[in-house]
């Protein structure tokens, strides 16, 4: 069994945690734009502020476009390219048509192109804002690695390789194999879900008929499976119904783990990270100790980050179109 980081830590711990993290093959540097668009951080910082403030869903959006832009082609920004007459492209496949606020990397790209034209690519805006969403909703900080270029390919076929919500631990330990991320990183990583939410379609599977033996997921709570059952009734004639992922969606801590171990998990993929002797005992440690996961999260953020990065590219004007 692998022994994670010892309970006593701080974000200076956290800071010196990542100094450590291999870069895999890409080159990346925390102080890239230090010379050419010193104040690049700021200005991400400010326009996600600016919309969180209007919509406290933003914080939830803009981390899971990370998730889902690196997880096809890598961390390329090729999740905000809009399709064409000849093209379908990501944003529009199946998994990705409830992804929203793509606003709010639109008016950090205009005013980044106002300060410094040319410079900060629209994946290093992606990533440096998921950052911040983090942050700001009590979790922990890390220096983003950046000098990632643009991607000029989206493809919304592609958007099958995503990680479905009624994966098995073997399935999601298989998907995340194949971006060179690992078991630790597959379940700190989905402790994102805490700011989470999600509609019935989703789960909902888990509620009714959901095996020949079973009604009801047997993995779920049953007086929190009655609740999701009140949520998303048979026929559901509200398109919005859904679910947050966490009793605590505005603030990034550990209540998804402690969710998990009371069999109060919304996605069969998220209760199966309990319900498999691989994973289970990382979500114990997680449930029990928060900054052992804020620590093990934001290093798997930086591994994350460097999936399949370009270094050699475009940095688009507009993060909607290539150049």
């Amino acid at each position: 069994m692998a022994v994670l980081v010892p309970k006593a830590r701080s974000h200076v711990i956290i800071a010196l945690l990542l100094v450590m993290v291999s870069v895999s093959k890409a080159v990346l540097d925390a102080h890239y734009y230090d010379q050419t668009c010193p104040q690049a951080e700021k200005i991400i910082l400010q326009a996600v502020q600016n919309a969180t403030r209007h919509d406290p869903k933003v914080p939830a959006r803009l981390l899971r476009m990370f998730f889902h832009d690196c997880f096809i082609r890598g961390c390329d920004a090729s999740l905000l390219l809009g399709s064409t007459p000849g093209n379908q492209a990501e944003k529009d496949g199946p998994p990705n048509i409830s992804v929203r606020a793509f606003y709010v990397i639109d008016d950090a790209k205009a005013k980044l192109e106002m300060a410094c034209p040319h410079t900060v690519s629209c994946a290093d805006i992606v990533a440096i804002a998921a950052r911040d969403v983090v942050t700001m909703a009590g979790g922990p900080y890390w220096n983003v690695l950046k000098g990632r270029k643009d991607g000029r390919v989206s493809n919304a076929s592609e958007t099958v390789n995503l990680p479905a919500p009624t994966f098995n631990v073997t399935q999601l330990l298989q998907s995340f194999a194949k971006r060179g991320i690992g078991l630790k990183d597959l379940v700190a990583l989905s402790g994102g879900h805490t700011i989470g939410f999600s509609h019935c379609s989703s789960f909902q599977a888990r509620l009714r008929n959901f095996s020949s033996t079973h009604d009801v997921d047997p993995t779920l709570n049953h007086a929190f499976a009655q609740q999701l059952k009140n949520t998303c009734p048979k026929p559901n004639r509200d398109r919005n119904a859904g679910q947050f992922l966490d009793a605590t969606a505005s603030t990034f801590d550990n209540n998804y783990y402690r969710r998990l171990v009371a069999g109060e998990g919304v996605f069969g993929s998220d209760q199966a990270l309990y319900s498999d002797y691989r994973t289970r005992w990382m979500v114990d440690s997680f449930a029990r100790d928060q900054s052992l996961f804020f620590s093990e999260f934001a290093a798997s953020m930086v591994r994350l980050g460097n999936v399949g990065v370009r270094e050699i590219g475009e940095v688009r004007i507009k993060c909607r179109a290539v150049n």
